[in-house]
């Protein structure tokens, strides 16, 4: 009879730490702060690029793809933490590089 009493305790444990599953969210604040800082380094490194007068056009072109992937990697990271003020404007300025690198690669483009 000694045995369900041995086998009980254990098998409370059991359901215990089974049976409650949470809904955790995975994503640490650490981890996307460090992927922001990283994309913004990135896309100044593309900006220095960009600027640079001898760039050939097709150079141009591919810092200006490069620049917008970069810039929508940036803002999706942004939406992931929508209580942060302080992310929203880096987002819109990685979206304005964009813009002008394209503008230059269009330039370049066309004469």
């Amino acid at each position: 009879m000694r045995v369900p009493f041995v086998a009980l305790p254990l098998l409370v444990v059991i359901h215990l730490l089974a049976g409650c599953a949470k809904n955790v969210d995975t994503r640490v604040a650490g981890d996307d702060d460090a992927a922001i800082d990283g994309a913004s380094a990135r896309l100044e490194e593309l900006r220095a690029r960009a600027a640079q007068d001898e760039l050939a056009c097709q150079d141009r072109c591919e810092v200006a793809t490069s620049t917008c992937g970069v810039a929508e990697e940036l803002c999706s990271l942004v939406d992931r933490n929508p209580d942060r003020d302080d992310l929203p404007p880096r987002c819109a300025q990685g979206r304005e590089q964009c813009s002008d690198a394209r503008n230059g690669c269009a330039r370049c483009q066309n004469g």
